[in-house]
Parts: structure tokens; C-alpha cells; sequence
């Protein structure tokens, strides 16, 4: 089974902290606490939800809540689909995963949207996340059964247009996951769980400045509001990726055939950072000198379980989760910023008919380590859209996205029903 992996790193602070521990053995009479390998690096189910997979927001360093409205808002921010120009619209996209190692492993989704009125729309998507074949046999005589674990999510959208300039909408999400395989595990089967966005998304009207026209643009999400998952009764709850994104942006718009769209992102998981955990024993007097150290039972003694050193307990729901991550970093407020994620990127557009698109995309060297430099470009022809891009790592963690080459392709109808500008 191939799960998403991101690199695990230490803070700092914690690494200086353990360090200090080690030395003096952070005993307290008869107990002493030892600080085992920590992780800092949240991690959920389904990560797959991060990423992006149309190849527009991928060429713009993987955003989209504050971009101008296309088929895929949906995964970003569908809230846009009450501005779109076009009465309705459908959107395909295929992205290869880890197409360096094997070439079955891949995302897909589909995507609709219909503005049913001046004010209103909805939206149905579908994402998909294949993970491959794997063969399983008892010897290397028997015939193979084949496996093909994969998880996909379902989600609906309703968006309303509150202003001239300003919209929200509510989507609710599907969650099925079915990674763990039956033949090596009995009584698995597949973790579901469904989740709630809540976005909005802001457009001024165009205006004049010395030289060149402009818009201003914004836009939030909350994303993935939902309960743990879980692959069998006696499991470990996994936190799906809630996370809460802010972006902003600016329209520069120069004549009717030139126009630089320039956006900046950020965005945090929701979800509990890990403490730090370290492993309490006790010591007896064995040798009776009245001092209770390691001479007497060896090295480590008898250990009591984990304990946590520094940081708060991840086990809670998924509500006080979302509380929670604002303040649980072991390394205090400085760590809590590290958690953010940004991004910012470039888009050029010709006539509406042809774009080149650039971003930047950053994560902590501590929390993930994701950096990467993107590129893309777009044509249109009548009411076809055609979308590419490409993925450079800029990180010494080597991508699973790297060299990667995305395709989308999206059909909007009735286009220019609905007149923004």
C-alpha cells in the first residue's frame, strides 16, 4: 500500500530542548522521562484532498480560493461559481502520481456547475485518487489476486451571490478511503466520513487608475469540516485534512486584450500538531545505598509507557481539534507560524483566449518541507479550455509530483449569458 509521505523533520527547538534532557536524564527520584524520536510534521487521512488537481491552480503553486472563477472551484472555493460569466460548465483533469517510480498511480476528477439565476449556483464534483495494482500470491506458483486500493470523495455545492461584490457557499463532502487490503488484514474495510466547506469570495468592480484599469479580489474556505476516519472498529482515528485558507489578489487589466492577475495565498490544517513524546521508568534501590539510579537496574529500568513532555494531547474530536491547532505547538507561537503554508503566483492573459501562469509554492523545511516552482499555460478555442502544467522541486525532498506534466480540460456553456465587468 503507497500512502502520500511527507518528510520527518525536527523542530529546533524540540531538537535543543531533547538534547538538554538526554544530558541531565530529566530525573525526578525515582522516575526519570526519556524524550523518544519525535515527529512535528501533522499528518491526516485522505491528504490526497491537498492536492491540487487541475492543472490551472497547479501552475499558480497549487491555489485557488482567491483566483478568478474556472470549472474546478470547486476544490477551492466554490463560492466563485455565483461570478461566472458562462451558464454552466463541465471540467475533466488527470494527474500522474509518483510517475517516476510506477505508471499506474494517478488522480482524476469531474466536476459540473450550473448558475441558475443572477445570484445562485450549484456545483457536483467528483475527485479520485487511484493508488495503482498490487498483486498478492501465496507462492510464486499460485495465480495472482489483484488489488486496487483507492479513495474518492463526492461533493456538492450551493453558492449565493449576498452583494454586488461579495458570495458564500456551503458544500458537503463524501469521504471514502479503502487503502488496507482484506487477504492481509481480515476485518478491514473502508474508512468513510464526510465533511462540510463554508467560503466566500469577494469581487470589486473594475476601476480606473492612472495608467491601466484594476479589481481587487478575495476569498476564504473552510474546508473538510468533519468527523475522524477509521479502517476497522479496533483502529486508530485519523483526522481528514480540515484546513482554512485566505487569499488575496489584484486584476491588472492594461486594455481589452491585456490583463496580469497577481494572487498570494496562505493556509493551516486544522488538525492538532504532535507533542513531544518521551518514555517514563522507574528505578529501585536494588544495591540498597539509598540512591535510586540507573546502576541499579541498568541502562533504563521499568518503563511506565509514554508520557507527553511538551505539547498537548492530540486524542480529542475533531471540533476541539480545530481549537486546538491554534495553540497546541510545543514550540509556541513561532511553531504555530511555521504551520502556515504560502504560495504566490503570476497569471498573463491574451484576448481571453490564451494565459501563461507561474507560482511559488512554501512550506517549513520543519513541517513538510514542500517548496516548489510552477508553470502552466492555457488556451482557449470557442468553448473548450485547455490547461498545462509542470512542477519544479525546490526543496532537497524530492517531490512525488516532480517533472510532472498535468492536463485539465473544461467546457463552459452559454458563455457570456452573464455579464460581470
Amino acid at each position: 500500500m503507497l500512502e502520500l509521505i511527507t518528510p520527518t523533520l525536527r523542530h529546533l527547538r524540540a531538537l535543543s530542548a531533547v538534547l538538554v534532557m538526554l544530558i541531565s536524564n530529566f530525573t525526578l527520584g525515582q522516575t526519570t522521562v526519556i524524550p523518544n524520536q519525535d515527529s512535528r510534521v501533522i499528518t491526516t487521512g485522505v491528504p490526497f484532498l491537498l492536492i491540487a488537481s487541475d492543472a490551472r491552480a497547479a501552475a499558480l503553486g497549487d491555489m485557488g480560493v482567491a483566483t478568478s472563477v474556472d470549472a474546478f472551484s470547486q476544490q477551492w472555493n466554490p463560492s466563485k461559481y455565483a461570478f461566472s460569466e458562462a451558464k454552466s460548465g463541465m471540467a475533466i483533469s488527470y494527474t500522474p502520481y509518483l510517475s517516476k517510480l510506477v505508471n499506474d498511480i494517478s488522480i482524476s476528477s469531474v466536476n459540473y456547475f450550473n448558475r441558475i439565476s443572477e445570484r445562485s449556483a450549484f456545483a457536483f464534483g467528483l475527485k479520485y485518487f487511484s493508488l495503482g495494482e498490487i498483486e498478492l500470491r501465496e507462492d510464486e506458483f499460485s495465480e495472482p489476486r489483484i488489488e486496487k486500493p483507492n479513495e474518492l470523495t463526492l461533493d456538492a455545492s450551493y453558492s449565493l451571490r449576498l452583494s454586488d461584490q461579495f458570495s458564500m457557499a456551503v458544500a458537503l463532502r463524501y469521504i471514502r478511503s479503502d487503502l488496507k487490503i482484506q487477504e492481509i488484514v481480515p476485518n478491514a474495510k473502508a474508512a468513510n466520513s464526510f465533511a462540510v466547506d463554508i467560503a466566500g469570495y469577494y469581487q470589486s468592480e473594475e476601476e480606473a487608475y492612472a495608467d491601466f484599469n484594476g479589481r481587487w479580489r478575495a476569498g476564504f474556505a473552510l474546508q473538510n469540516l468533519g468527523p475522524k476516519l477509521k479502517y476497522d472498529d479496533a483502529g486508530r482515528e485519523n483526522f481528514i485534512p480540515t484546513n482554512l485558507r485566505l487569499g488575496g489578489g489584484f486584476d491588472f487589466i492594461f486594455d481589452s486584450y491585456n490583463k496580469l492577475s497577481v494572487t498570494a495565498e496562505v493556509t493551516k490544517l486544522l488538525v492538532p500538531t504532535p507533542p513531544i513524546i518521551g518514555e517514563e521508568f522507574n528505578y529501585t534501590d536494588v544495591n540498597e545505598d539509598g540512591i535510586y539510579n540507573q546502576d541499579d537496574d541498568g541502562p533504563l529500568g521499568t518503563s511506565n509507557g509514554e508520557v507527553i513532555i511538551d505539547g498537548q494531547d492530540p486524542n480529542v474530536s475533531f471540533v476541539k481539534g480545530i481549537f486546538q491547532s491554534f495553540g497546541d505547538a510545543p514550540g509556541g507561537f513561532s511553531e504555530e507560524l511555521d504551520e502556515f503554508t504560502w504560495a504566490l503566483s503570476a497569471e498573463y492573459v491574451y484576448q481571453d483566449s490564451f494565459a501563461l501562469r507561474a507560482g511559488y509554492f512554501n512550506e517549513n523545511e520543519l513541517k513538510g518541507a514542500r517548496k516548489f516552482f510552477s508553470l502552466g499555460a492555457g488556451f482557449k478555442y470557442s468553448t473548450i479550455d485547455i490547461d498545462l502544467s509542470y512542477l519544479f522541486s525546490a526543496a532537497q525532498v524530492q517531490s512525488p509530483l516532480e517533472n510532472t506534466l498535468r492536463f485539465s480540460l473544461s467546457f463552459n456553456f452559454g458563455d457570456g449569458e452573464y455579464v460581470e465587468y
